[in-house]
C-alpha cells in the first residue's frame, strides 16, 4: 500500500512539474520591443553586457528558446514563429529557414539546436517528436535516424566527440547517440533522488574532463555525471548542493573555456557562474528589459572566444555578454 501511495505521489508530482514546465514555456506575455543595441569591448575580467538584437523589423524574434553559433553565424529558434533565424556576428539577420507543420523542414515548436563539424544544424522538435539537420544553407537534409526509437520530446540537444546529448522531456531521460542514429548510453528516469529528473531541459559538456551537466528544471538543479554515465553531484546554488535551490526552473547550461559553469536561472531572470570548485564568481541580468536584463531567459550558448549569448525569451531578443 505504501509503495503504491508513494508511485501515485511521484506520478502526480511528474506531471504537475511538467505541466508547470510547459506552461511557463508556452507563455506568451506581448509583443516583441524595439530593437536595442549597445557596444561595448570589454577588455578581460567578469563577462558584461555587450549587444541584444531582435531579428529584423520584417522578422522580429517571437518567443526565442534557444541559441548556438556554428562556424561564424548564430542560429536562434525563433519557436512562436516556427522557423530558425540565422545572424551574423553583428546581429544583422541573414537566413531564416522553416515553417510551421509536420512535413520535411517544418516545425510545430522548434526548441533545442546544435551544430556539427560540417556545420550542419540539428533543430529538435519537442511536439513532433523529431530532430531535423539542415545544411549551411537552411535546406532540409533529412530527420536524425533515432534507429532505437528512444527519442520522445527532445528538447536540449548538443555535439561533442561525434555524439548528440538529447535532453527528453517526456521520458525524463538524458539520450546519448552517435551521428549515425545508434543509441550508446541513457542516462536517468522520473523521479527527485539523485541521477534521475523532472523535465531536463538542457545538456552540457566540458571539453577537459568530459563531464556532463543536465538542468534537471523541474527539481531546480543541475547534475553532473562522468562520461561513463555515473553521478557525480549536484549544483543547485547551496553551498554542498544539498540545501535549498537558489535556481527557480534551470533551463540552459553551458562552460567557458576555464571550466567555468554558467546556469540559467529561468524564472528568478539570472545567470549564475560557478568556477572548478563550486564557488559562485558571478550573476548576470536581473529582472528588466533594459541593456543586460533578462525576462524569463532560457537558452545559453558560449563560443570558443567566451561570448555568452543567452534567449531572452519574453523580451523577444538574444543578448550577448563578453
Amino acid at each position: 500500500m505504501k509503495k503504491t501511495t508513494a508511485y501515485i505521489w511521484m506520478s502526480a508530482m511528474v506531471v504537475l512539474s511538467v505541466a508547470i514546465f510547459s506552461a511557463i514555456t508556452f507563455l506568451d506575455l506581448g509583443p516583441a520591443l524595439k530593437p536595442i543595441v549597445a557596444s561595448a569591448n570589454p577588455t578581460g575580467g567578469d563577462p558584461e553586457f555587450r549587444q541584444s538584437f531582435y531579428g529584423s523589423f520584417e522578422n522580429p524574434l517571437n518567443k526565442p528558446m534557444d541559441v548556438t553559433k556554428i562556424g561564424d553565424r548564430i542560429y536562434v529558434t525563433d519557436t512562436k514563429n516556427t522557423q530558425v533565424q540565422v545572424y551574423d556576428q553583428n546581429g544583422n539577420n541573414v537566413l531564416k529557414f522553416g515553417k510551421a507543420g509536420t512535413d520535411k523542414g517544418q516545425f510545430q515548436f522548434p526548441y533545442g539546436i546544435a551544430g556539427d563539424e560540417d556545420e550542419n544544424i540539428y533543430v529538435a522538435d519537442m511536439y513532433n517528436g523529431n530532430i531535423s539537420i539542415f545544411n549551411a544553407k537552411g535546406e532540409f537534409i533529412k530527420y536524425f535516424p533515432d534507429k532505437d526509437k528512444a527519442i520522445q520530446s527532445p528538447a536540449g540537444l548538443r555535439i561533442y566527440d561525434e555524439k548528440l546529448y538529447v535532453t527528453d522531456i517526456k521520458s525524463n531521460k538524458l539520450l546519448i547517440f552517435n551521428l549515425e542514429g545508434k543509441k550508446l548510453m541513457e542516462i536517468g528516469s522520473a523521479g527527485q533522488d539523485e541521477g534521475k529528473f523532472i523535465a531536463p531541459n538542457a545538456v552540457a559538456v566540458n571539453k577537459d574532463n568530459h563531464q556532463i551537466y543536465v538542468t534537471d528544471s523541474g527539481n531546480n538543479r543541475v547534475q553532473v555525471f562522468d562520461e561513463d554515465g555515473k553521478f557525480l553531484n549536484v549544483i543547485n546554488g547551496s553551498k554542498d548542493g544539498k540545501g535549498s535551490p537558489l535556481f527557480v526552473n534551470p533551463r540552459g547550461v553551458a562552460l567557458d573555456s576555464n571550466g567555468t559553469v554558467y546556469i540559467v536561472s529561468n524564472l528568478s531572470h539570472n545567470i549564475y557562474a560557478y568556477d572548478k570548485d563550486g564557488k559562485e564568481v558571478q550573476i548576470l541580468g536581473g529582472m528588466g528589459t533594459e541593456n543586460g536584463k533578462l525576462y524569463l531567459p532560457n537558452g545559453l550558448y558560449i563560443d570558443d572566444r567566451d561570448e555568452i549569448f543567452v534567449t531572452d525569451t519574453i523580451n523577444q531578443r538574444v543578448s550577448v555578454f563578453y
